[in-house]
């Protein structure tokens, strides 16, 4: 038997302050019930006293290498880190009551408070998640310093730099940690976080699970299938994508490998589905609210607009995993599965997921805004969680996950600190506008080019960073560019959302995929490899609905929509993935020889390009690809592919 970590008087506090971060949170977006209001709270004191509390909810929750609470040197600093931060944002609030009556020039005791603290809230971010976001805050901090001394087109105008640094690092509502991203994060975003949080831990995951293995038990891809079926659900739920690997890959992962599958696969298909779960209307990771901001149209016709593309995502992981099936020789046997069925009650539990996430849908056609509907849902789940006899048993279970919320958006909080950073740090030296007039200089009118630019920066730059950080971050350099190409606002971000969740498969920095081979037992880089072919899709889409916008579906991609050439994408989507798949496992009803693959990526590549010859050509290639494999030389199919 397990033992369970004895609760300290650390748990006791972290709780309490988590809990309170969700508490003042909800209060400061709770829509107005009848005549009475809570929030929202006055701007200036509301972000400082927030971070404050975040800031303490972090420290003391801080766990060293190993997952264990810190202590020594490190609990010393992260102590020192939410004093800094306590300090700064009560000097914060100071400095912006007197901005409001009065103009102030910032001094060497301002600068020195905002690069303190800024580098309070880097510790904080490097603890939590990792090297790569937290240095690259950093390096904006270095280039708004060292700035005037770049070479070429990075170089930038000299100014005061006590001006420079304490008005974008700290001391601004619109720039720096706590300027425009913050707040758009602490009324917008935070929510759905607590919504996640409770989601979750109204325990419905394993009823998903129950239900998606019975689902899929006669597929031959059985519990392959089911991991993606349920990763899709628990996707709609989650914030995270190596959440969504822990919360089903414990599961699924061992019922893969049963199966006969491949380490290295089982973990590359629950973390090509977990990834996915990023882009997974509604809640999309949360990305999808910050972009409905940024691009200044409502949040439904963002969730409208990545319909197509996520279905065209999975029908991708559902095809890779029955070719890969029919390689492997591997037949349906519903009786192979240990996973109990479900039960009524798991799909009762199914309405503590969907009918919150119906509210919302129906309160955002209504024209509520996100924050807003998702209070409504939170408000409707409180009592609807009763359902479950665990939560009537243990009532606190949905006082623990609104204090997981709280804690969770604490330590993302640390993360945009970095990215706001980092814009702040873009805006003030105008890097992305000199970045893209070259880039249109050098490049002419090709767009594939720039496209392919900017996907490379956005894997690079979102490499070990969560969905929204890393999906805001490349925004903030890539979108000029790619608007200088003729690109409309909602495409080009949706572009670089897209392939900043890609980044979480793909090599050598993959958290997704570490987290599948930590419990598959497979390599961790063969399992990113494996992922990022499993899951290529969320590769491809976004350079097919660059070129033809259609795919996004809404009037504000810049395609006019029609009910017959859209009805013909989608039966050129679904031939192009067959050939594609098909191909990429080597494997149809029997093996493929390389001549074929390479027709068939070429096939599916036309298919995916702009252009009716181009359709054309990789209709009629496809088809007669088809014809001959399927009509020519009839034979029993292989039990696997050789090479």
């Amino acid at each position: 038997m397990t033992k369970t970590s004895p609760w300290t008087w650390r748990d006791a506090v972290v709780t309490t302050l988590a809990l309170a971060v969700t508490v003042y949170g909800m209060g400061n977006v709770m829509p107005a019930i009848g005549s009475f209001r809570l929030g929202p709270f006055p701007m200036e004191m509301f972000r400082a006293t927030f971070m404050t509390l975040c800031a303490w909810v972090v420290a003391l929750g801080l766990k060293d290498a190993k997952g264990q609470p810190a202590r020594g040197m490190l609990w010393l600093a992260g102590q020192v880190g939410a004093v800094v931060l306590s300090v700064a944002s009560w000097y914060y609030y100071r400095v912006a009551i007197t901005m409001d009556d009065a103009m102030m020039l910032f001094g060497p005791r301002e600068m020195l408070i905002a690069v303190v603290a800024a580098l309070a809230a880097l510790f904080f971010c490097w603890r939590i998640w990792g090297a790569p976001v937290a240095l690259l805050g950093a390096l904006g901090i270095v280039y708004l310093v060292t700035g005037p001394y770049w070479p070429g087109f990075l170089q930038t105008v000299g100014g005061d730099l006590n001006e420079l640094l304490a008005q974008n690092l700290w001391f601004s509502l619109d720039t720096g940690i706590l300027g425009g991203t913050f707040a758009i994060v602490i009324t917008t975003v935070f929510p759905f976080i607590v919504l996640g949080a409770l989601l979750e831990g109204a325990g419905a995951g394993e009823s998903m699970i129950r239900i998606a293995f019975s689902w899929m038990r006669h597929t031959a891809g059985g519990p392959a299938h089911a991991a993606v079926l349920s990763s899709a659900l628990f996707g709609a739920v989650s914030g995270s994508a190596v959440a969504n690997v822990v919360g089903t890959g414990v599961v699924t992962i061992p019922m893969i490998r049963k199966r006969g599958f491949t380490a290295n696969f089982a973990g590359g298909v629950e973390a090509a589905a977990s990834s996915g779960g990023q882009i997974m209307p509604p809640i999309m990771g949360a990305a999808a609210l910050v972009m409905a901001d940024y691009v200044g149209v409502s949040y439904l016709t963002v969730v409208v607009a990545v319909l197509l593309p996520v279905m065209a995502y999975y029908a991708s992981l559902f095809a890779m995993i029955l070719f890969e099936s029919r390689r492997l020789g591997i037949r349906a046997d519903a009786s192979a599965a240990s996973v109990e069925p479900p039960t009524r009650q798991d799909y009762l539990n199914m309405l503590l997921v969907f009918g919150p996430l119906a509210i919302i849908v129906l309160l955002l056609v209504q024209g509520l805004s996100a924050a807003g509907a998702s209070m409504a849902a939170i408000g409707i789940l409180l009592p609807l969680s009763f359902i479950n006899p665990a939560v009537r048993r243990q009532p606190g279970l949905l006082i623990k996950s609104l204090a997981n919320g709280g804690a969770t958006f604490a330590g993302l909080l640390m993360a945009i600190a970095a990215v706001g950073i980092v814009i702040s740090t873009l805006a003030a030296t105008g890097v992305p506008v000199k970045f893209g007039v070259l880039l249109t200089q050098a490049l002419g009118q090709s767009l594939l080019v720039a496209l392919l630019l900017v996907a490379g920066a956005c894997i690079v730059l979102g490499m070990g960073m969560p969905t929204l950080p890393a999906y805001v971050t490349v925004a903030a350099i890539a979108l000029p560019s790619m608007k200088a190409f003729g690109l409309e606002p909602l495409t080009a971000h949706m572009f670089v959302f897209f392939i900043a969740v890609a980044s979480a498969i793909t090599p050598p920095v993959a958290i997704a995929a570490y987290a599948a081979a930590a419990i598959s037992g497979g390599k961790p880089i063969g399992t990113a490899v494996e992922a990022s072919r499993i899951g290529i899709m969320i590769f491809i889409i976004p350079f097919a609905f660059a070129y033809n916008p259609l795919i996004l579906t809404v009037p504000q991609s810049g395609a006019v929509f029609a009910w017959g050439p859209y009805l013909l994408l989608i039966a050129k989507l679904c031939f192009a993935i067959y050939l594609l798949a098909s191909a990429l496992v080597r494997f149809d009803k029997r093996a493929l020889p390389w001549p074929a693959v390479l027709l068939r990526l070429a096939a599916s590549v036309m298919l995916f390009a702009p252009g009716t010859f181009s359709d054309l050509a990789g209709a009629v290639l496809g088809l007669a690809l088809l014809g001959q494999h399927h009509l020519v030389g009839r034979q029993p199919a292989a039990g696997g592919a050789s090479g």
